[in-house]
């Protein structure tokens, strides 16, 4: 399934019909990306209580549930590329463009260390993470 498809079938599982809330608070989106920044917490949380339950307590590395934590992560990304109409393609090219102007091919502590942060704002200033 490609991320277009995705996110056109996620949001139609999503429940909150936001319509009816605070006029200053749902402009421009606010409380569903609100709705989602504490999902994707929430899922984040969840992925890492399955984590902790394997290395600190010896249970069995669930990767079912992992698998499962992450596809919910994805659900909640995927409202908010819905609600700021971008596209995961974008998003993830941007990403890698920065990372590359920051570390070149390869992770440093040294280039972590002296980002060129104006570079980097400038790479995802100047392209687009819509479709």
């Amino acid at each position: 399934m490609d991320s277009k498809s995705y996110i056109n079938n996620a949001i139609k599982t999503e429940a909150i019909d936001f319509t009816s809330m605070d006029e200053r608070l749902s402009s421009n989106g606010t409380k569903r990306l609100l709705h989602a920044g504490i999902g994707l917490s929430t899922e984040a949380g969840e992925f890492l209580d399955a984590l902790k339950k394997h290395i600190f307590y010896g249970k069995d590395l669930d990767r079912v549930n992992l698998a499962e934590e992450l596809g919910d992560l994805f659900w909640y990304m995927a409202i908010v590329a819905d609600e700021l109409g971008f596209n995961f393609e974008s998003v993830m090219d941007k990403n890698i463009a920065k990372l590359k102007a920051r570390y070149g091919e390869k992770f440093s502590e040294e280039k972590a260390e002296s980002r060129d942060l104006e570079r980097e704002r400038e790479i995802l200033d100047t392209q687009s993470f819509k479709s």
